[in-house]
């Protein structure tokens, strides 16, 4: 988990096609693009996630003498390819859209041009890592959005699928708008705030429940949130934590981040009843937060009901994604250099599923907003040697259904290309900005979203198109292949 050096963490295939193309000489540049084709969760957009860890993997892929000693005792690899490998060094290209940013299904997250065999090796870890921070990202931010304002603690390590799923689930977390983490290690690799109270076997340690809330309101009075569902919530967790909050008062005590916590049962009920018992013992601004297995249907539902929560710590479903575990990135082939005339060729995967026929050659992705209200009008993925003039009127068409069309006039909208340089030549030439930064990036691109676009039921997809002469090229090339199926 620790390592610098991921460079096995692959699939073999990989590395037996990256033989195959040593033995049979090669040094072709390509492009490949890895995208996904459906938004999680049923929602109508993602948040793109996991780029720093991406950076870091391919600035240490390197062959130690371990790797290839135990690659040699596969017995598959040839000691040619094995000494090639003790000298590799990446030496490609690669841009990436950069974290924290909204994205959409066909649009390249993330492109590699590089030779084949390079381009080849980086496929898995690139997938494993943008996949699955992506996933949590998109995730979290659903349910913030749900939450409407109110603080977002992470808090489902003890559930994620092993320690660097918890670690890198909880920093995307906080990307997409989780206040912190109750994940130690997460704070201080990526300097972002950790939050936490206390379990129901600190309760049920001491004599009773009253002296438990006492010392614990002794060790940290700034920072005093009782958990109140140990025995029962009305009766005694309740009174219990006003009896002590009331001494805090008469002692002096500032209460500043104080409250409970309820982990169980009725949620709605339950922090109506407890806030009327809060507020007539003067402690209206005490929080009320809210655990037990929540996600952004439940907490939208507790807000429906107007319960009396203002924090909330989800888990096991967040951290997981309970109902849609994998986030479904793919890594394909585009484009294939011409080494005579510098060109790209474009490359296309055909497939009787009509959303798994690829978009060819070597691409970019253009932001386009309305300069009136800043939001998303549509995406354009077009050729990388394309440039639009927002002064221009500009008709986008669904690639798909062609007769859906908008004119988007001239001097009306703003473009913005989304895809970033990462490495040239091998070398890293992006910073990342700190996860607390990609945080605001990440709240202010969620903000170029409609509303309509963030509900969870029945979402108004955004529109993902075409350029024309993207649109052509793909045109050409299926009836290219259509014609030769036919000989």
């Amino acid at each position: 988990m620790s390592a610098d050096n991921l460079t096995l963490l692959t699939d073999l295939y990989e590395l037996t096609m990256m033989q195959g193309y040593f033995k049979n000489p090669s040094s072709q540049t390509v492009v490949f693009d890895m995208f996904y084709r459906t938004n999680p969760c049923g929602g109508a957009f993602a948040i793109c996630a996991g780029l720093q860890q991406m950076v870091d993997y391919i600035k240490n892929l390197r062959f130690s003498d371990k790797d290839v000693e135990y690659l040699r005792s596969l017995h598959i690899f040839e000691e040619d390819f094995l000494q090639y490998l003790s000298n590799f060094r990446f030496s490609g290209d690669i841009y990436a859209i950069p974290e924290g940013t909204v994205v959409f299904p066909r649009e390249p997250l993330v492109k590699v041009i590089a030779p084949i065999m390079e381009a080849q090796l980086v496929e898995t870890a690139i997938l494993n890592i943008i996949n699955h921070q992506s996933l949590i990202a998109t995730k979290a931010a659903r349910v913030c959005f749900a939450a409407k304002g109110d603080p977002v603690m992470e808090f489902g390590l003890r559930r994620a699928q092993g320690p660097d799923a918890g670690i890198y689930g909880a920093r995307a977390a906080v990307i997409a708008g989780c206040a912190g983490t109750s994940n130690v290690l997460t704070g201080q690799m990526f300097d972002v705030p950790v939050l936490g109270t206390h379990a129901h076997s600190w309760i049920m340690s001491f004599p009773d429940e009253y002296t438990a809330f006492k010392t614990y309101a002794r060790l940290y009075p700034n920072s005093c949130t009782l958990l109140v569902d140990t025995y029962d919530v009305l009766k005694s967790g309740v009174p219990n934590a006003i009896r002590v909050f009331e001494e805090m008062r008469e002692e002096g005590i500032p209460l500043t981040r104080y409250g409970i916590r309820i982990d169980s049962g009725d949620l709605a009920y339950l922090s109506k009843e407890a806030y009327k018992m809060l507020s007539a013992a003067g402690f209206d601004d005490a929080i009320i937060s809210a655990s037990s297995d929540l996600d952004e249907y439940l907490i939208e539902s507790l807000k429906a009901q107007d319960a009396r929560i203002n924090s909330w710590g989800v888990g096991t479903r967040l951290i997981t994604v309970a109902d849609n575990p994998a986030f479904g990135g793919v890594y394909k082939l585009a484009a294939v250099k011409d080494e005579s005339t510098g060109e790209f060729i474009p490359k296309i995967k055909l497939s009787e599923n009509t959303e798994k026929v690829t978009n060819p050659g070597n691409k970019t992705v253009y932001r386009i907003y309305s300069k009136t209200t800043g939001k998303i009008k549509a995406d354009l993925i077009c050729l990388a040697d394309e440039h639009f003039d927002p002064e221009e009127t500009m008709i986008v068409f669904d690639p798909i259904d062609t007769w859906k069309k908008t004119k988007i006039l001239g001097g009306t909208y703003d473009i913005r290309e989304l895809l970033v340089p990462v490495f040239k030549n091998g070398e890293c030439v992006y910073e990342s900005p700190s996860v607390m930064e990609l945080q605001a990036i990440c709240k202010k691109e969620q903000a170029t979203l409609w509303d309509e676009s963030r509900r969870f039921h029945n979402p108004q997809k955004v529109y993902v198109d075409l350029s024309q002469k993207l649109y052509d090229m793909k045109n050409e090339l299926l009836e290219e292949m259509s014609e030769q199926n036919l000989i």
